[in-house]
């Protein structure tokens, strides 16, 4: 009679541990859904905001401007009396060289000077450095090695074995002589000046000495004092026609 009862009793334990695990069951399952909305919610802000970040053009890198070339004007040390052969020469290689781009203008220094021969006057450039050119150049190892390699050149100037580009002054006063001048005629170049001793080399008055008064640069005529009869009178002659004392 006692196992009826105790049947009973077991039945009657697990029936409500069965009826309650259905709804624990049932509210966990909701508790994991809500919280799986609240990460997917929180991921997609966290995306959006990095997005934005990555766009923003106070985070972007900015892109580094190319450096400015540095050129200047630079003296070459070159043979005398082949200037002009030598400034083609390296315009040449320049152009084959691939270098063009660091290269600027070649300069001969000139100045305009009128020479007067027999009775004709005309106007001439000079060289003002005999055995010196400028080159406008951005110096490294390429150009300085193309330079220096050019038949005729001797080195560059400047200090302990380094080029010295020129002072801006010195080359706009070489770079002002090579302008052009209808205004103003080019002054005439004598090797004598106002006050010097000249000797009469040609003319009636050859072999007087005298002193010189008064050059005209344009006209290539000069006054000289000399004694005629014991007495000084001015003389105007061709600047040509009288050559100093020695």
């Amino acid at each position: 009679m006692s196992e009826p009862v105790l049947e009973n009793e077991l039945n009657h334990e697990e029936s409500p541990i069965e009826d309650s695990a259905v709804p624990m069951a049932d509210e966990s399952a909701g508790e994991e859904f809500a919280d799986d909305g609240d990460d997917n919610e929180i991921v997609g802000q966290l995306e959006a905001a990095a997005e934005v970040k990555t766009k923003s053009p106070e985070t972007e890198t900015p892109k580094a401007e190319p450096k400015p070339r540095k050129r200047d004007w630079y003296i070459l040390k070159v043979q005398v009396n082949r200037e002009d052969t030598i400034k083609k020469n390296l315009e040449r290689r320049i152009a084959v060289s691939g270098l063009k781009d660091l290269f600027g203008d070649i300069l001969v220094p000139t100045e305009k000077v009128t020479e007067i021969r027999g009775d004709k006057k005309r106007i001439v450039k000079r060289k003002l450095y005999p055995g010196y050119i400028m080159v406008f150049m951005e110096i490294n190892d390429d150009t300085w090695f193309l330079v220096r390699e050019t038949s005729g050149v001797g080195d560059f100037t400047g200090t302990q074995g380094r080029p010295t580009p020129m002072m801006p002054h010195e080359v706009q006063r070489i770079l002002k002589s090579e302008e052009e001048s209808p205004q103003k005629a080019p002054e005439l170049k004598v090797g004598y000046q106002v006050g010097q001793t000249v000797k009469v080399k040609d003319g009636p008055f050859e072999t007087l000495e005298g002193t010189v008064d008064n050059i005209d640069g344009s006209s290539g005529r000069v006054t000289v004092i000399i004694n005629i009869f014991g007495r000084s009178t001015p003389v105007e002659l061709e600047y040509w026609q009288v050559e100093l004392t020695k």
